[in-house]
């Protein structure tokens, strides 16, 4: 091992990286929650921005402590939307089958004898106009 880099300083710079890191996803969620928020004007938007671009540490704190509380409120909104919209997404490709899967859906009640010659019939040229 080379002398003149000890085992401690390995440490310290992993600490260091680590914690520029933590820094910069910090600074991006701040950021994104700034221009994420509905409820701030563009001139309040451009603010905050200057702020945290000007004086990075005290913009950042000053925005946690003024509108921290609310960044949780804003992200769980921001996720149901994009729940609700995946899952009508969903909705909507399952209910668009294809002709020949209901085809063969129908033709499986018919060999089952769930539906009479006639409601297959009736259900087939339903299907195929």
């Amino acid at each position: 091992m080379d002398p003149d880099f000890p085992l401690l300083s390995v440490f310290l710079y992993m600490l260091w990286f680590f914690a520029f890191v933590l820094w910069l996803w910090l600074l991006f969620a701040v950021i994104t929650d700034v221009f994420r928020s509905k409820d701030l004007s563009g001139w309040g938007k451009a603010g905050w921005t200057a702020a945290i671009i000007i004086l990075p540490w005290v913009g950042v704190i000053a925005y946690l402590i003024v509108r921290g509380g609310s960044m949780h409120d804003r992200n769980q909104a921001v996720a149901e939307r994009d729940e609700r919209a995946w899952r009508s997404y969903l909705q909507e490709a399952a209910g668009s089958g294809s002709g020949a899967d209901e085809l063969g859906k129908l033709a499986h009640l018919h060999d089952r004898g769930v539906i009479s010659d006639a409601e297959f019939e009736r259900g087939k040229t339903k299907i195929l106009a």
